[in-house]
């Protein structure tokens, strides 16, 4: 509604009247009031759009539209504006934007014409270039990483292969995954190795990302038979790097048959090899210290074995679940003190399993899951 000289006015009747003159696009007029600054009179402004480009055509067009506005409110505007196509905008409905219109008008931005197509494309990406280049130095890192593991990779499967025992095996690939690991430039805090007996025991770490194989392959200095899940067995490529590596496989989904492979376990609990178990069992993108199983307590119970809890920290950030772009990070493996099992009955393990877990909380740099 416009307020002008004390009476409403309504400006659709005549958009509709101005819109059916020759020389005007049908649809693209739009009749509004400014505010001159004296409170309840404002002035009528038309805006319609037109092709025409001859001088004494537009001043005929715009005696027409002055006629039609006397005809319709018996009042003349204040100011007409010839303005070039796609002036008047428009909803994605159709139905004219007044308000819009209005403050193009006061802005002095009315029919300025409009940019070309390539110009704002290219507008667009220089907008879009700045988030771009921040994200290009991950990206160049990542492929910095690939390409490390892409050359080191071979060898380290070349060197497990070939040497004859499991100590000569071992001792290529912790040189190797501490060579990676200053090739990816993430530094590593080691603590607690003399925590680690003299004789055999039962490792147990918390389980954050792909990489802490390679943690744990770089940070301990003695062979350890890694406790992996037995999808691994399908694997034609990495089946034989473990089994020369001495792992042991477990099923995670079927009960039964895990029930038997953690009792398997214990016939090689006295071979002299430290088991390393994840007691997580897996890991997700979810930050937080998950539940641990109770397979390497049953076996440490029942063979007398003391558990070392061993806690990785930053290895979730440098490579995240369902992840393939590697970050720079700093990584620490804390070896904490061995907890002695006091049974091998329900009450025993339970225990055993938290105190395990509460030393590895304590430096694994995540909260308690468990409690939210």
């Amino acid at each position: 509604m416009i307020i002008r000289a004390g009476r409403n006015l309504y400006p659709y009747d005549l958009e509709q009247a101005v819109g059916a003159l020759p020389g005007v696009r049908k649809g693209c007029v739009a009749v509004f009031g400014v505010q001159p600054g004296e409170p309840g009179q404002e002035r009528l402004v038309v805006v319609a759009e037109t092709r025409l480009r001859d001088e004494a055509e537009r001043r005929a067009l715009e005696q027409r539209i002055l006629a039609e506005a006397m005809a319709q409110l018996e009042l003349a505007p204040d100011d007409i504006v010839l303005a070039p196509m796609h002036a008047v905008l428009k909803t994605s409905s159709g139905k004219i934007r007044r308000a819009a219109v209005r403050d193009a008008y006061l802005d002095g931005r009315l029919g300025a014409p409009a940019r070309a197509a390539w110009l704002q494309i290219l507008r667009l990406q220089l907008a879009s270039l700045g988030g771009r280049l921040q994200a290009l130095p991950g990206v160049l890192y990542a492929g910095w990483a690939w390409l490390g593991f892409a050359l080191l990779a071979p060898l380290a499967a070349l060197c497990i292969l070939v040497l004859p025992t499991i100590g000569q095996r071992w001792a290529c690939a912790h040189r190797l995954a501490r060579l990676y690991r200053w090739f990816c430039a993430c530094p590593l805090r080691v603590e607690g190795l003399d925590r680690l007996p003299p004789g055999n025991c039962v490792l147990v770490a918390n389980h954050a990302s792909y990489c802490d194989g390679l943690v744990l392959a770089a940070a301990l200095p003695r062979p350890v038979r890694f406790v992996a899940k037995a999808e691994f067995r399908s694997n034609r490529i990495l089946r034989p790097l473990f089994e020369r590596m001495g792992a042991l496989f477990v099923e995670r989904f079927d009960a039964r048959q895990g029930l038997e492979d953690a009792q398997a376990l214990g016939a090689h609990a006295g071979e002299g090899l430290p088991m390393l178990f994840f007691a997580e069992g897996t890991f997700g993108a979810r930050e937080g210290l998950q539940a641990f199983r109770l397979g390497a307590f049953q076996v440490a119970a029942r063979h007398s074995l003391p558990i070392v809890p061993v806690a990785l920290a930053g290895t979730r950030a440098v490579l995240r679940d369902r992840s393939w772009w590697p970050q720079r990070g700093a990584l620490a493996l804390t070896v904490c003190a061995p907890v002695e099992p006091r049974g091998d009955d329900w009450h025993d393990l339970l225990a055993l399993r938290d105190a395990v877990r509460a030393r590895i909380l304590a430096h694994c740099g995540e909260h308690d899951a468990l409690r939210g």
